[in-house]
């Protein structure tokens, strides 16, 4: 898809502001006969099309979109969700969106409800949600519901829910694919190990319950009888990941790879390349900053991208248009999941719907 030629776009090639373009594009006067003539050679240049709905629309109105995901952290899965919805208001500069994001401790539940209880009490006009645990998140969904309050997931849907619309990767096709993925390249007598989360709460998340089903079902359709070992992972305290992976080797002597069903696999990378194990394969999802370092210096054997980025991009950009045209929605929507490789890696780009 050809990327949106943005007002400020337009303002750059042409040396002027964003405010000078606007008023040229709407004939409001009180632009010098020079701005004019720039801005107009380079919208001929690349063939501008104004959008003449928003053009005829009074944009006087200001939408409040609430966003709540997991907590944000620079080069993690969750800052692709947020920056594919930067990406959307970009596009929609015009529109006047006002964000409030809520983020949460996605290994806390209590932290999670303590968030959503404070979004039941917005006058919202849409919510974007990045579900984690089910019975929270349905409960939000149920008060939105009572007050005709659109909302779109991002990451995971959520049965006994009524969204708008929902963009995701398929997790358990993903599950099932990290399954045949590991098995094809370890030892048949080999045991795999599984990097599980520790959450506050003790409930697990609910893309996690999709892809363990996944895994195991590949594993049961294809007659696999490799034993599949948990590896607890605390991470509330990750001061202590280290040694709670040398008393799992201690324990476990036949692990022949390891798969992490969440975005952490770089700590199992870092872990391999401080202690020198390059004969455990590992096949992990995301691509986060860690992970990417993790596949390119050879510790990561497969990783799995679900374009985050997009979905964000996309979960916005319904909304918006949602809210100004009551455009129809369509309420499913799947990401593709990509299988790179230490090879395939430097040639991938994973925000290439923006090109």
């Amino acid at each position: 898809m050809q990327r949106k030629v943005r007002i400020k776009d337009i303002a750059q090639m042409a040396g002027v502001s964003a405010g000078t373009v606007d008023r040229i594009l709407h004939n409001r006067g009180n632009v010098s006969e020079s701005a004019r003539i720039a801005v107009e050679k380079v919208l001929k240049k690349v063939n501008y099309k104004p959008n003449i709905h928003i053009s005829g629309l009074s944009l006087k109105r200001k939408y409040k979109v609430v966003i709540t995901t997991p907590h944000v952290m620079e080069g993690e899965y969750w800052e692709s969700i947020h920056s594919g919805i930067r990406h959307a208001l970009e596009e929609f500069e015009n529109i006047r969106v006002q964000c409030l994001i809520y983020t949460y401790n996605q290994y806390d539940i209590y932290s999670c409800r303590e968030v959503h209880d404070q979004i039941a009490q917005t006058d919202a006009d849409a919510v974007i949600i990045g579900a984690t645990f089910k019975e929270v998140t349905v409960r939000l969904t149920k008060q939105l519901d009572e007050r005709e309050i659109p909302y779109v997931f991002v990451d995971s849907p959520l049965e006994d829910t009524s969204p708008l619309a929902f963009f995701t990767s398929d997790h358990y096709i993903c599950g099932y694919l990290v399954a045949k993925l590991i098995t094809s390249i370890i030892p048949s007598g080999s045991d795999i190990g599984m990097l599980q989360a520790v959450r506050i709460g003790a409930q697990s998340a609910n893309t996690s319950i999709l892809r363990k089903q996944g895994f195991n079902d590949y594993l049961s359709e294809k007659g696999i009888t490799n034993s599949v070992r948990r590896i607890p992972f605390t991470a509330m305290e990750p001061e202590k990941f280290d040694q709670q992976l040398e008393e799992f080797f201690q324990t476990q002597q036949n692990i022949g790879g390891i798969v992490v069903l969440n975005s952490r696999g770089g700590l199992i990378a870092d872990y391999f390349d401080r202690n020198g194990i390059d004969d455990i394969r590992l096949v992990c999802l995301d691509l986060t900053a860690p992970n990417i370092r993790g596949l390119k210096n050879g510790y990561i054997d497969f990783l799995i991208g679900q374009e985050p980025e997009h979905q964000g991009f996309l979960a916005m950009k319904t909304l918006i248009e949602y809210l100004i045209y009551r455009k129809p929605v369509k309420v499913e929507n799947y990401t593709q999941l990509d299988i790179l490789t230490k090879e395939t890696i430097g040639y991938y780009n994973q925000f290439n719907f923006m090109s």
